[in-house]
């Protein structure tokens, strides 16, 4: 690794305080691209770059490397390691709607699980929680009994170690209060396996995908739309979401814009 993306490295650790995820996820990007072309990044001319990284195919995927690529060309321009800063522009990715659930989807779902042992009690719970609250799986998986206070959510560990209070709904509560008094085990963490452990990401996965068919991620698409049907204004909702740009919530603006039309069509005389 040259001494640049070392540098490049130490200072999204440090100064930016990005999560180990992002910072492992930019590594593995930029020191790929050194082995492979056996040369310090700095040194590469913008068409080097370019022929290599055109062999993704998957355009999420070269837009993600692109970015790794711009963040440390910027990086080295401001630490005056170069004395022009490259940069590639990304590609152009076709907008896709995100998938979402009804209420109806849920209860009904809901309505199939068997709640008479302390895992159905859980599955109920969890699944919920994750429609009530819009919590990343991430988020849900990290919490603790204490995280919990009154009707209210304190997120620790949100994306890019934000923090955020969220309100959670009463029914919400009780399911997790009801699995909570039968579960075998005395732990800190709320959501548990059959062996006492933290619930995993790949069984919270399976819980979602046996009774809805859908991954955790969707319940929070789910959280989002039901609430912008209801008439939420979307700073509220990324406030709730915990997204750091309004940007990000305006994928949701399609769910108003079809509200909106579905209830001219429903009651105008003309429609």
């Amino acid at each position: 690794m040259s001494n640049e993306l070392e540098a490049f490295i130490e200072y999204i650790t440090v100064t930016k305080a990005l999560s180990k995820r992002s910072i492992e996820a930019y590594k593995n990007d930029l020191k790929h691209i050194e082995d492979a072309l056996k040369k310090p990044l700095i040194k590469l001319d913008s068409n080097e770059v370019l022929n290599f990284l055109s062999e993704y195919a998957n355009k999420r995927t070269l837009n993600r490397k692109l970015s790794s690529v711009n963040a440390f060309f910027d990086f080295c321009y401001k630490s005056r390691f170069a004395d022009e800063k490259n940069r590639f522009k990304l590609s152009k990715i076709p907008k896709t709607l995100p998938k979402f659930l009804s209420f109806n989807d849920v209860k009904k779902a809901l309505s199939l699980i068997d709640r008479s042992s302390w895992i159905g009690l859980r599955d109920y719970a969890l699944i919920l929680f994750l429609y009530a609250s819009g919590t990343r799986i991430s988020e849900a998986l990290a919490l603790r009994r204490e995280d919990i206070e009154g009707e209210w959510l304190h997120i620790r560990h949100g994306k890019g170690d934000k923090e955020r209070i969220v309100p959670i709904a009463d029914i919400s509560l009780k399911a997790i209060d009801a699995y909570l008094n039968e579960i075998p085990f005395e732990k800190d963490d709320i959501w548990l396996n059959y062996q006492g452990k933290p619930l995993s990401r790949i069984s919270a996965y399976k819980i979602t995908q046996k009774y809805l068919g859908v991954s955790p991620h969707v319940l929070r698409h789910s959280y989002a739309t039901s609430l912008i049907i209801g008439g939420a204004d979307l700073r509220v909702v990324q406030e709730l979401l915990g997204h750091a740009s309004l940007l990000t919530t305006q994928i949701y603006t399609h769910v108003q814009k079809q509200n909106l039309q579905d209830t001219v069509r429903q009651y105008h005389p003309l429609a």
